[in-house]
């Protein structure tokens, strides 16, 4: 089951209504007792049907789920898209953990932490109240594409607390890569696995390749638990990220236990 409602985010967009979804698996009605890890994403508009998506194409997540009668509760919210003095709506800003400078568009304020702010004071209470959760941290997992794939990361350091796992599909590493270094060099974690991949066509740059390199193996070294993978032929676009799933979907739930 699929079910969309309207939340705000007070500290980003003020009273401003953007879409959220949550998916629960058939089976929680067949068994009232039972409780599911939940799934916390980026970029909700994109990930269950093609209707909703920003290109009019999503990852397929809910045929994905269905089909696969995966024990799982998925939570999302939609990204902002509809601020007009801000690029790309303002999703640049919402989803970056620290400032960028961004070509034609100049510095973008990074307000990454208030997203996170949201999803674990607000959000993630508010799905624990309604769904049959299990809440605590070996069963609370983040993931994203793009700049949401960055947040993940960002999660997975500065909210280690509450995220175990995660997956990072095609992480905008490239924005700040120093950001991007100091904030895993300065992290604090408990035992942490995350999937992280790149696609082959988004590493033809130099430049991205270092970074991608260079930042899988500081993950490495700080001791997580890392999944990485080059996507043959993979490039930026939810296409390719909905042939990832059932990889990422391995790493998440590799060795969990009820």
């Amino acid at each position: 089951m699929l079910e969309e409602w309207n939340v705000t985010v007070p500290a980003l967009t003020g009273d401003e209504e953007r879409r959220a979804w949550v998916y629960v698996p058939d089976s929680a009605w067949a068994d009232r007792e039972r409780r599911y890890p939940v799934l916390y994403m980026f970029d909700g508009q994109n990930l269950f049907r093609d209707e909703d998506a920003t290109y009019g194409k999503s990852w397929g997540l809910l045929d994905y789920l269905t089909e696969h009668n995966v024990p799982l509760i998925v939570a999302a919210v939609e990204c902002n898209r509809h601020a007009e003095d801000e690029p790309c709506g303002g999703r640049l800003s919402e989803y970056s953990p620290f400032d960028i400078s961004f070509g034609d568009w100049g510095d973008i304020k990074g307000r990454g932490e208030l997203t996170m702010d949201f999803l674990i004071n607000d959000f993630k209470p508010r799905i624990d109240e309604q769904w049959p959760t299990k809440p605590d941290r070996k069963h609370s997992f983040i993931a994203g594409s793009s700049m949401g794939g960055l947040m993940t990361i960002y999660a997975l350091m500065a909210y280690n607390d509450t995220f175990s796992r995660g997956a990072a599909l095609s992480p905008s590493l490239v924005v700040n890569p120093e950001g991007v270094k100091a904030m895993i060099k300065n992290a604090k974690i408990a035992q942490t696995m995350l999937y992280m991949d790149m696609g082959q066509r988004e590493l033809k740059r130099r430049t991205a390749k270092k970074v991608y390199a260079e930042v899988t193996a500081q993950l490495i070294g700080k001791g997580v638990l890392l999944e990485s993978r080059i996507v043959p032929k993979g490039f930026h676009s939810e296409a390719s990220w909905e042939r990832q799933i059932p990889f990422f979907m391995d790493t998440l739930f590799y060795n969990m236990e009820e």
